[in-house]
């Protein structure tokens, strides 16, 4: 199973990524070795999930909510029931 996750930064900014270990994922993020955009921005909140079947359906899904900005990625969220502002 794969997953595609937001989680935000210290600095209350979003990070979009896929995994098909989340848990070991989260820890690199923390660790400074997850993604060039969190290095340095810890700690983050995981506060949106979603789990596909295959990598191929998580990479388009990722690309999609990559393109969203800021506004719609928190609506997302909001309306997901994981982040409450």
């Amino acid at each position: 199973m794969w997953s595609v996750y937001i989680i935000q930064c210290a600095d209350k900014s979003l990070y979009t990524g896929i995994t098909n270990n989340l848990t070991n994922r989260l820890i690199k993020h923390e660790s400074g070795t997850g993604a060039k955009y969190t290095k340095g921005r810890g700690p983050f909140k995981l506060v949106y999930q979603e789990i596909f079947e295959n990598r191929s359906l998580s990479t388009k899904r990722e690309a999609e909510i990559k393109k969203l900005n800021k506004q719609k990625k928190e609506k997302l969220i909001e309306e997901s029931g994981t982040l409450k502002k």
